[in-house]
């Protein structure tokens, strides 16, 4: 579904990925995990056309898309949900929703069809619902990390870009959004390329791995051989956290 190949991306003069190569196969779900500033957001970013690749080629179901804008890309199926979850804060969980579909709008897709969607997102996550015409400001972190991901799931996407879902989320609600995440790729086929802080979990509920470092891959694999590589577990928890990995 989706390769990359010797992808290079710069900031400036900044060399931020290196001949970057990987694969994403439909229905599936793969994780990248690697220190800060190892180049794990800006693989994201580099795909959905945030930032553009200085070199090399993204191909998505076979079709070169490298110089694509950012909004072909979503009517092409992929759907990014953005570090920090920035939602629309004044507006409705609603009104945010809606604007997840605002492509299909433009496109005619019909009201009923999106409304439709709407009720699945709700399905998925049944406190938005109980908070339909809250504004998106006053929820916590968590209820805005189910809204960010219902929105980016309004435009139908065949190809999910996550980026640290758990970050600053209590445990329970990590566990719910992870058993969201696992639905959408067994119930639905929905492909999944996630970026997350939380090696341990990430690798428990991915089907492959790669492990980043300066901006190049360094390892990959299925995630249970990377959740008991010796190197993975020494760089991304350390001696002091070990304990964190064995509960």
């Amino acid at each position: 579904m989706l390769r990359l190949k010797n992808v290079t991306t710069h900031y400036g003069k900044v060399h931020a990925l290196r001949h970057v190569s990987l694969h994403l196969e439909a229905g599936e779900i793969v994780t990248l995990i690697g220190a800060n500033g190892a180049g794990k957001t800006t693989i994201l970013n580099t795909i959905s056309g945030v930032t553009p690749a200085s070199g090399g080629d993204i191909l998505f179901q076979k079709q070169v898309i490298t110089p694509l804008a950012p909004d072909r890309l979503v009517r092409l199926g992929i759907s990014q949900v953005p570090e920090g979850r920035q939602v629309f804060k004044p507006m409705t969980v609603e009104e945010n929703l809606e604007l997840g579909a605002y492509l299909r709008y433009r496109a005619r897709d019909t009201t009923d069809e999106i409304r439709k969607d709407m009720q699945e997102v709700f399905r998925l996550f049944p406190r938005l619902e109980e908070r339909r015409r809250q504004a998106a400001g006053t929820m916590s972190g968590g209820e805005q990390q189910m809204l960010a991901i219902g929105r980016a799931l309004m435009a139908r996407p065949t190809l999910l870009l996550l980026d640290e879902p758990s970050i600053g989320l209590a445990p329970l609600v990590v566990q719910d959004i992870f058993r969201v995440l696992g639905q959408l790729r067994d119930e639905r086929g929905v492909s999944i390329l996630l970026v997350e802080q939380n090696a341990k979990a990430a690798l428990k509920l991915a089907d492959r791995g790669y492990v980043l470092e300066t901006g190049k891959v360094v390892l990959e694999g299925a995630a249970d051989e990377l959740l008991e590589n010796a190197e993975v577990k020494r760089a991304y928890l350390g001696k002091d956290k070990k304990e964190i990995w064995e509960r």
